[in-house]
Protein backbone atom coordinates (compact mmCIF):
# COMPACT_ATOMS: atom_id res chain seq x y z
CA UNK A 1 0.00 0.00 0.00
CA UNK A 2 1.54 3.39 -0.68
CA UNK A 3 0.94 6.97 0.61
CA UNK A 4 -2.41 8.42 0.61
CA UNK A 5 -2.86 10.34 -3.49
CA UNK A 6 -3.85 13.59 -1.28
CA UNK A 7 -0.26 13.82 0.76
CA UNK A 8 1.17 12.92 -3.32
CA UNK A 9 -0.69 16.18 -4.29
CA UNK A 10 -0.44 18.46 -1.51
CA UNK A 11 3.76 17.36 -1.52
CA UNK A 12 4.14 18.32 -5.18
CA UNK A 13 2.16 21.79 -5.07
CA UNK A 14 3.99 22.87 -1.47
CA UNK A 15 7.27 21.74 -3.64
CA UNK A 16 6.06 24.11 -6.27
CA UNK A 17 4.77 26.46 -4.60
CA UNK A 18 7.11 27.18 -1.90
CA UNK A 19 10.26 27.34 -3.91
CA UNK A 20 8.37 30.22 -5.75
CA UNK A 21 7.99 31.64 -2.04
CA UNK A 22 11.59 31.45 -1.15
CA UNK A 23 13.24 32.12 -4.19
CA UNK A 24 14.29 35.53 -3.18
CA UNK A 25 15.67 34.95 0.04
CA UNK A 26 17.15 31.49 -0.52
CA UNK A 27 19.28 33.23 -3.32
CA UNK A 28 20.22 36.13 -0.99
CA UNK A 29 21.23 33.52 1.24
CA UNK A 30 23.16 30.61 -1.13
CA UNK A 31 25.35 33.97 -2.75
CA UNK A 32 26.46 35.64 0.83
CA UNK A 33 26.59 32.07 2.16
CA UNK A 34 28.92 31.49 -0.63
CA UNK A 35 31.15 35.00 -0.16
CA UNK A 36 31.11 34.23 3.72
CA UNK A 37 32.85 30.55 2.75
CA UNK A 38 35.08 33.00 1.18
CA UNK A 39 36.15 35.15 3.57
CA UNK A 40 39.40 34.24 4.86
CA UNK A 41 40.55 33.94 1.20
CA UNK A 42 39.49 36.74 -0.69
CA UNK A 43 41.08 40.20 1.13
CA UNK A 44 37.45 41.84 -0.67
CA UNK A 45 35.91 40.46 2.24
CA UNK A 46 37.67 40.30 5.35
CA UNK A 47 41.45 41.92 5.76
CA UNK A 48 43.98 39.49 5.91
CA UNK A 49 45.12 39.19 9.52
CA UNK A 50 48.58 40.33 10.21
CA UNK A 51 50.54 39.56 12.52
CA UNK A 52 51.93 41.30 15.61
CA UNK A 53 55.67 40.99 16.67
CA UNK A 54 54.56 38.48 19.45
CA UNK A 55 55.51 39.12 23.04
CA UNK A 56 52.96 39.98 26.00
CA UNK A 57 50.32 43.16 24.69
CA UNK A 58 51.97 46.60 26.21
CA UNK A 59 49.05 48.14 23.85
CA UNK A 60 46.38 49.46 26.46
CA UNK A 61 42.81 50.38 25.37
CA UNK A 62 43.40 54.25 25.66
CA UNK A 63 45.98 53.58 23.18
CA UNK A 64 44.15 51.26 21.20
CA UNK A 65 41.60 54.25 20.86
CA UNK A 66 44.48 56.60 20.24
CA UNK A 67 46.48 54.88 17.46
CA UNK A 68 43.20 53.83 15.66
CA UNK A 69 41.87 57.27 15.25
CA UNK A 70 44.77 58.47 13.95
CA UNK A 71 44.61 55.82 10.88
CA UNK A 72 43.89 57.71 7.73
CA UNK A 73 40.36 55.96 6.48
CA UNK A 74 39.50 54.24 9.38
CA UNK A 75 36.57 56.79 10.58
CA UNK A 76 36.88 56.22 14.38
CA UNK A 77 37.78 59.25 16.59
CA UNK A 78 35.93 58.04 19.80
CA UNK A 79 34.73 54.94 21.31
CA UNK A 80 31.63 55.44 19.74
CA UNK A 81 32.33 55.09 16.58
CA UNK A 82 33.76 51.68 17.85
CA UNK A 83 31.71 48.55 16.90
CA UNK A 84 34.08 45.58 19.02
CA UNK A 85 37.88 45.22 19.12
CA UNK A 86 39.47 41.85 18.72
CA UNK A 87 42.52 40.38 20.45
CA UNK A 88 44.12 37.87 19.43
CA UNK A 89 47.81 37.40 22.01
CA UNK A 90 48.89 34.47 20.17
CA UNK A 91 48.99 36.67 16.99
CA UNK A 92 50.37 39.82 18.77
CA UNK A 93 47.75 41.87 17.07
CA UNK A 94 44.39 43.52 18.00
CA UNK A 95 41.36 44.45 15.40
CA UNK A 96 39.72 48.01 16.04
CA UNK A 97 36.62 47.78 14.07
CA UNK A 98 34.67 50.65 13.23
CA UNK A 99 31.09 51.19 13.02
CA UNK A 100 31.82 52.26 9.22
CA UNK A 101 32.74 49.08 8.48
CA UNK A 102 36.44 49.77 8.85
CA UNK A 103 38.63 47.27 10.32
CA UNK A 104 42.24 48.81 12.12
CA UNK A 105 44.38 46.07 13.12
CA UNK A 106 47.69 46.76 15.52
CA UNK A 107 50.43 45.35 17.02
CA UNK A 108 49.87 44.64 20.52
CA UNK A 109 53.77 44.77 21.14
CA UNK A 110 54.77 48.03 19.50
CA UNK A 111 51.47 50.10 18.95
CA UNK A 112 51.88 49.78 15.22
CA UNK A 113 49.33 50.20 12.92
CA UNK A 114 49.76 46.83 10.12
CA UNK A 115 46.72 47.17 8.58
CA UNK A 116 43.54 49.39 7.64
CA UNK A 117 41.31 48.09 5.34
CA UNK A 118 37.37 47.97 4.67
CA UNK A 119 35.79 44.28 6.04
CA UNK A 120 32.89 43.22 4.34
CA UNK A 121 32.41 40.60 6.00
CA UNK A 122 30.08 41.67 8.81
CA UNK A 123 27.41 43.33 5.90
CA UNK A 124 27.40 40.64 4.53
CA UNK A 125 26.84 38.18 7.53
CA UNK A 126 24.04 40.59 8.18
CA UNK A 127 22.82 40.09 4.53
CA UNK A 128 22.79 36.18 4.96
CA UNK A 129 20.90 35.66 8.17
CA UNK A 130 18.78 39.19 7.32
CA UNK A 131 19.04 41.02 10.49
CA UNK A 132 20.12 43.90 7.78
CA UNK A 133 16.87 44.80 6.85
CA UNK A 134 15.42 44.43 10.75
CA UNK A 135 14.24 42.24 12.83
CA UNK A 136 10.93 42.06 10.77
CA UNK A 137 12.96 40.39 7.97
CA UNK A 138 14.79 37.96 9.62
CA UNK A 139 11.65 36.68 11.89
CA UNK A 140 9.26 37.01 8.95
CA UNK A 141 10.66 36.67 6.46
CA UNK A 142 13.94 34.49 6.61
CA UNK A 143 13.12 32.56 9.38
CA UNK A 144 10.02 31.24 7.45
CA UNK A 145 11.62 31.05 4.23
CA UNK A 146 13.92 28.71 6.37
CA UNK A 147 11.14 26.35 7.78
CA UNK A 148 9.30 26.32 3.90
CA UNK A 149 13.06 25.42 2.65
CA UNK A 150 13.57 22.56 5.33
CA UNK A 151 9.62 21.07 3.89
CA UNK A 152 10.87 21.44 0.36
CA UNK A 153 13.80 19.62 1.51
CA UNK A 154 11.52 16.76 2.64
CA UNK A 155 9.22 16.74 0.33
CA UNK A 156 11.51 16.46 -2.31
CA UNK A 157 13.21 13.31 -0.55
CA UNK A 158 9.55 12.20 -0.70
CA UNK A 159 8.95 12.78 -3.84
CA UNK A 160 12.43 11.48 -5.12
CA UNK A 161 11.86 7.66 -3.08
CA UNK A 162 8.40 7.59 -4.37
CA UNK A 163 8.83 5.83 -7.76
CA UNK A 164 11.07 3.43 -5.66
CA UNK A 165 8.59 3.16 -3.41
CA UNK A 166 5.80 2.09 -5.94
CA UNK A 167 8.03 0.30 -8.32
CA UNK A 168 8.89 -2.22 -4.98
CA UNK A 169 5.03 -2.33 -4.04
CA UNK A 170 4.63 -3.22 -7.59
CA UNK A 171 7.06 -5.95 -7.70
CA UNK A 172 5.57 -7.21 -3.75
CA UNK A 173 1.69 -7.23 -5.62
CA UNK A 174 3.08 -9.50 -8.78
CA UNK A 175 4.95 -11.88 -6.25
CA UNK A 176 2.26 -12.17 -3.92
CA UNK A 177 -0.33 -13.22 -6.55
CA UNK A 178 -1.32 -16.84 -7.35
CA UNK A 179 0.09 -18.08 -10.58
CA UNK A 180 -1.82 -18.65 -13.29
CA UNK A 181 -3.71 -17.12 -16.02
CA UNK A 182 -4.43 -13.25 -14.71
CA UNK A 183 -8.25 -12.08 -15.23
CA UNK A 184 -8.76 -9.36 -17.94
Amino acid sequence: MGPPKAFNVWSRKLHRWGAVVVAVPLALVIATGLLLQLKKDIDWIQPREMTGVGGPPTVTFRSLLEIASGAEGAQITTWDDVDRIDIRPSDGVAKVRSRAGYEVQIDTATGEVLSVARRRSDLIESLHDGSFFGDWAKLGVFLPAGAILLALWLTGIYLWVLPWWARGARKRRAASRPPGPRPD
